[in-house]
């Protein structure tokens, strides 16, 4: 173990030399709640160059504590530290709670400034849990805070805020903007239980393969404003509609649509489900459903789509743990697998340059 202190190996993040960046990495990597703190720390006293690292390292550590702390980076004199803040948001944006969203909510009224007003926007639209602040918002005091909520729930097109879009109703600053949202989204929900009832009612065999794809094709336009929807359709009874519902998740690519298809992944007793729903989890590229696929390759049926999503999770730290395994496959009698386990090996030994292990051999030989 190192003799330093975790402060000072997170002010090695940007050292000249090679190697103290590295094992600076390593231990924020493995260095827990001690690691974030002393992270979020440097958000506030770091250089420019050091809040930047640190802002990436946390979202390496994609812990939600983090998340306000960088909300505030978007306030920074510096652009580049602003720009790394926003790009850890958007990668953490699946692990945000409702407490960062807040925050980002009220830089929407509070700044002044339309470059970190863009910045919030940009990211507020990527977290699942800012329908919840936005929607506060819709009866706030300031008549223009609530047409800011408006417009960008308006955009966002969520059904979660549809009960506060009627509450808010009589705000007159709103009602226009209310009224033609609620449209919007009863229209919405209108198509796409139409076009699943359609589906519904093919009966063949042979026949629903294609109209699942006629069906993903169909509503895949909607976009965005359907994923609510969808997750609600992975309950549905019928077997071809959870994998058309699980097959268009995957393609419009929501963060929301993680844990809920993780739960299909989990408990649904259809193969095809389980398929469209680890080969949309693939698309994501959200590192938490690893262990699933990791527990999903002995499994034959499933063993190439895991594999597959393994080699499309961006965060490949988290697949470190696997690395002997990954490198056993690929010598694998199947020509995917082992294709997509060289990859990931490879990413790995890429990663630092030097594995953790031999990292931590040079700090004890110190």
């Amino acid at each position: 173990m190192s003799k330093e202190t975790i402060e000072t190996l997170v002010s090695e993040l940007t050292h000249e030399e090679d190697w103290r960046r590295m094992r600076a990495t390593a231990a924020c990597l493995s260095g827990g709640p001690r690691a974030v703190q002393a992270l979020v720390q440097v958000l506030e006293t770091g250089s420019p160059a050091l809040k930047a690292e640190a802002a990436a390292m946390l979202a390496r550590v994609n812990d939600p504590l983090c998340g306000v702390p960088l909300v505030g980076l978007l306030r920074d004199e510096d652009e580049a530290v602003r720009k790394a803040g926003a790009s850890a948001l958007e990668h953490m944006a699946g692990v945000l709670d409702v407490t960062t969203a807040s925050a980002l909510t009220s830089l929407l009224y509070e700044s002044k400034d339309d470059g970190i007003r863009v910045a919030a926007s940009h990211v507020l639209g990527m977290i699942p849990n800012a329908i919840t602040p936005l929607s506060e918002m819709l009866t706030h005091p300031d008549p223009e805070a609530q047409i800011m909520a408006a417009k960008m729930l308006e955009h966002l097109l969520d059904p979660r805020s549809s009960d506060a879009f009627i509450t808010a109703m009589g705000q007159p600053a709103i009602q226009d903007i209310a009224v033609r949202t609620l449209k919007k989204l009863t229209a919405i929900r209108e198509r796409i239980n139409e076009v699943f009832d359609a589906l519904r009612e093919v009966e063949e065999l042979s026949e629903r393969e294609e109209a699942r794809m006629s069906t993903v094709i169909n509503l895949l336009a909607i976009g965005r404003p359907s994923v609510e929807i969808l997750i609600e359709y992975l309950e549905d009874d019928d077997w071809v509609i959870r994998e058309a519902a699980a097959d268009l998740l995957g393609k419009i690519g929501d963060v929301r649509a993680v844990e809920p298809l993780m739960e299909r992944l989990r408990i649904d007793k259809d193969t095809g489900v389980k398929e469209l729903a680890m080969k949309s989890l693939g698309l994501i590229g959200d590192a938490r459903p690893a262990q699933l696929y990791i527990e999903a390759i002995p499994i034959r049926p499933l063993r190439v789509f895991a594999m597959e999503a393994l080699a499309k999770v961006k965060d490949v730290e988290v697949l470190r743990p696997y690395k002997e395994l990954f490198d056993r496959l690929r010598t694998d009698r199947d020509g995917l697998v082992a294709y997509n386990s060289g990859l990931i090996a490879d990413k790995l030994e890429a990663l630092d340059g030097t594995p953790v292990e031999s990292q931590g051999g040079q700090d004890d030989d110190e």
